[in-house]
């Protein structure tokens, strides 16, 4: 699958980032429940590149993936019905700058929920629940996160990964050394090209990267919970997506849909 997807992807990925970083355009209303309607359409952020998540098919050009599914939902849930939803690729750097000019209203881009963000943004009750992994060529040996000790980590650019990271290896005084990358392609190309010894980020992500020279790791650690993302000052938007990805949680949805792209959440057991 790789083979398939991976240079058409990257090349995409490049051509958006450097487009959506250059956007001029700037909203600062208010976005609400009505206005989405009077617009006619929900405009959802969401990764192109996290097989079963957020994943745009190079071939047809159709968005896939769990997330994409819960923007259709709660398209339904707003407008009235599910195809009144437009999906715009964000990456871990540009989802919250789309968000503060409105160019999105919502964002289901694996973003993780911190309170530090939470002084910026507004998250729903959590979606999904992952923990950090890293994804390593079988033929260098890695074990565990000591025997990364004093090696290059490669992680994305605005994640939370690095700090995880280095939270994790602080007890045993071990110590890294980090790049970050825009879209995940360029990250797996990374670890390819022997650039850097591991591709950290969520185990979600990792999965849609192993290929037959890969593996990712049998450890994890720092659970990281995803919330459907607003604007602080879109209240009456928040109120609705609070409500409905509590319903669709009480009311199963929400396990239908992790259930249809073979996703399962992290538990404390599985820590």
């Amino acid at each position: 699958m790789m083979k398939k997807i991976f240079w058409p992807l990257l090349l995409g990925l490049l051509l958006f980032t450097f487009a959506g970083c250059s956007s001029e355009t700037s909203t600062t209303s208010v976005i609400t429940p009505d206005s989405i309607r009077e617009r006619g359409v929900l405009r959802v952020g969401v990764k192109l590149d996290v097989p079963n998540f957020g994943f745009e098919d190079p071939d047809t050009g159709q968005m896939e993936g769990m997330e994409v599914d819960l923007g259709r939902k709660l398209a339904e849930k707003i407008t009235g019905s599910e195809k009144n939803v437009e999906f715009v690729g964000v990456t871990a750097k540009t989802r919250g700058p789309l968000l503060d000019n409105g160019e999105v209203d919502l964002v289901i881009a694996t973003f993780t929920i911190t309170e530090d963000r939470r002084k910026s943004f507004h998250f729903t009750p959590p979606y999904y629940t992952d923990e950090v992994g890293f994804l390593v060529r079988k033929e260098d040996g890695f074990t565990d996160l000591a025997s990364l000790d004093k090696q290059v980590i490669g992680v994305a650019q605005s994640a939370t990964t690095k700090q995880s990271i280095e939270a994790q290896g602080e007890p045993d005084n071990l110590t890294f050394e980090f790049l970050e990358f825009g879209p995940y392609p360029m990250l797996k190309l990374a670890l390819t090209s022997k650039r850097i010894a591991a591709f950290s980020g969520d185990k979600s992500i990792l999965t849609g990267y192993v290929d037959d020279e890969t593996e990712i790791l049998d450890i994890g650690f720092a659970p990281q919970q995803y919330g459907v993302t607003s604007s602080l000052g879109n209240t009456e938007l928040a109120e609705v997506l609070d409500n409905a990805v509590n319903e669709f949680i009480q009311d199963g949805t929400m396990e239908e849909l992790l259930s249809k792209w073979n996703i399962q959440n992290v538990t404390e057991e599985d820590d």
